[in-house]
C-alpha cells in the first residue's frame, strides 16, 4: 500500500515538473523563435526599443496562449473523468450529456443570425451549453437512472446537430468560415482578459470535484451500492451535472469545439494509477494540460506562419484512440 501511494505521487510529481518544464519551452517556440536563456532577459530585464515587439509577443500572445491551453486540458480532462465514473462507462466524455453541441448551436445562432462578434458569439455560446444540458437531465431524470440521462443527451445532440446543419446551410461564405474554424477549436482567442475569468472559475469548479473522489470511486461500484454507502444518488448525479456544465460551458464558448481530451486522458490515467478518484483526478487534470499544450504547440508550428485548428489535431490522436477503447471494450465483454 506504501509503495502504491509512493508511486502514485511520484508519478504526479514528476508530471508536474514535465509540465512545468513543457510550459516555459513551449513559450520560447512560435514565428519567431527565442533562445530559452534569452527569455528572462525578454520578460523581465532592461531591454531595447527594438525588443519590445518581442516581449510583447511573449507576454500577451505566448504566455497567455500556453496558460489557457493547460486550464482547457485539464478542464476538458477532469470533465472526462467525471463523466466516465457517472456512467461507469470508459467511452464516455464531455459531449455526451449535450455540453459541447448546444454550446455549438449557441455560437452558430449567433453567427448566422446576429452576426456577433466574439463576446456575444461566447454568450450564447454558454447559454446553449447550459440549456442544452438543462434539458437532457430534466427528461434523463425521469427515468431513474445514468441510462436515461445517456440516452437523453444523445437526444439532445442529434437535434442540436440537426438544427446545426440547417444554420449551417442557410450562411454566407464569410459566415461559413468562422463555424467551420471555431467548430474546430482554436486556442487563438486567448487573452489575460479571458484567463482573469477563466482560471479562478475553472479552480474552483476543479476543486470542488477533487473533493468528490469519495463519491466517484462510489459509483464506480454502482448506484444501489452508493446509495447503500449513504450518498445521495439523485442530489449527487444533479451536482455532478451541474459542475461538469459550469466548467465545460465557458470553455467551449471560448476554444470551440476541442475533443476527446476528456475520453483519452482519463482512460491512459486510469491504466496507469489505477481507478481511485483521489489520484485520478489530479493526475488528469495534469495530463489534459500537456496533451493540449502539446497539440497546440503542433497546431502554431507545423505549418507556420499560418495555423492548424487545434480540434482537427486532437481527433487525430484521439480518433484512433477511440477505436482502441472500442475494440478492447468489445473483447472484454
Amino acid at each position: 500500500m506504501i509503495q502504491t501511494f509512493k508511486y502514485k505521487i511520484t508519478f504526479i510529481l514528476i508530471t508536474s515538473i514535465i509540465l512545468l518544464l513543457c510550459a516555459i519551452w513551449v513559450i520560447s517556440i512560435g514565428t519567431v523563435n527565442t533562445p530559452l536563456n534569452n527569455l528572462p532577459y525578454l520578460l523581465f530585464g532592461d531591454i531595447a526599443d527594438t525588443e519590445q515587439t518581442l516581449r510583447n509577443l511573449l507576454l500577451n500572445i505566448r504566455i497567455p496562449r500556453v496558460l489557457l491551453a493547460m486550464v482547457a486540458g485539464a478542464v476538458t480532462a477532469v470533465a472526462g473523468v467525471i463523466m466516465q465514473a457517472l456512467f461507469r462507462n470508459p467511452l464516455a466524455e464531455p459531449g455526451l450529456m449535450g455540453i459541447s453541441s448546444g454550446a455549438s448551436l449557441g455560437a452558430v445562432i449567433a453567427i448566422v443570425l446576429l452576426g456577433s462578434g466574439f463576446i456575444m458569439i461566447t454568450t450564447f455560446a454558454f447559454t446553449g451549453s447550459l440549456v442544452a444540458t438543462l434539458f437532457a437531465y430534466l427528461i434523463g431524470k425521469r427515468f431513474g437512472h445514468s441510462a436515461g440521462l445517456l440516452l437523453a443527451g444523445i437526444a439532445i445532440n442529434a437535434i442540436s446537430f440537426s438544427i446545426i446543419g440547417l444554420f449551417t446551410y442557410m450562411a454566407n461564405d464569410h459566415q461559413l468560415r468562422d463555424l467551420i474554424f471555431w467548430s474546430m477549436g482554436s486556442l487563438a482567442t486567448s487573452s489575460w482578459t479571458i484567463l482573469l475569468f477563466l482560471i479562478p472559475w475553472s479552480f474552483i469548479l476543479l476543486s470542488i470535484l477533487s473533493f468528490q473522489w469519495r463519491s466517484l470511486n462510489a459509483l464506480l461500484l454502482g448506484e444501489r451500492e452508493v446509495i447503500h454507502l449513504g450518498f445521495n444518488i439523485k442530489n449527487l448525479r444533479r451536482h455532478l451535472i451541474l459542475s461538469v456544465a459550469l466548467l465545460v460551458g465557458p470553455l467551449v464558448a471560448i476554444t470551440g469545439g476541442i475533443n476527446f481530451i476528456g475520453l483519452v486522458v482519463p482512460h491512459i490515467m486510469r491504466m496507469i494509477l489505477g481507478a481511485n478518484h483521489k489520484y485520478l483526478i489530479p493526475a488528469s487534470m495534469l495530463g489534459g494540460a500537456l496533451l493540449l499544450l502539446g497539440a497546440d504547440t503542433l497546431a502554431r508550428t507545423l505549418i507556420s506562419p499560418a495555423e492548424l485548428p487545434v480540434g482537427l489535431l486532437t481527433s487525430l490522436i484521439g480518433g484512433p484512440f477511440f477505436l482502441y477503447l472500442l475494440l478492447s471494450h468489445k473483447q472484454n465483454n
